[in-house]
């Protein structure tokens, strides 16, 4: 279980980064990287007998 969270804070701290950066492709990798914790996430969270994570909300 201890992954399944590690995962979900991973992608929440890449995807509070990605908000403030001004570089596009430099946001962009950050997003990219953070939707691949995502997934790492579901994945444990399958094999746990869990619910998927919730998406990221979007901005305003």
């Amino acid at each position: 279980m201890k992954l399944l969270t590690e995962y979900i804070e991973r992608a929440l701290q890449l995807e509070a980064l990605a908000e403030g950066e001004t570089d596009s492709k430099f946001k962009a990798d950050l997003l990219k990287q953070a939707d691949s914790y995502r997934k790492l996430a579901a994945k444990r969270a399958a094999q746990y007998g869990l619910p998927s994570p919730s998406l990221p909300e979007e901005p305003n």
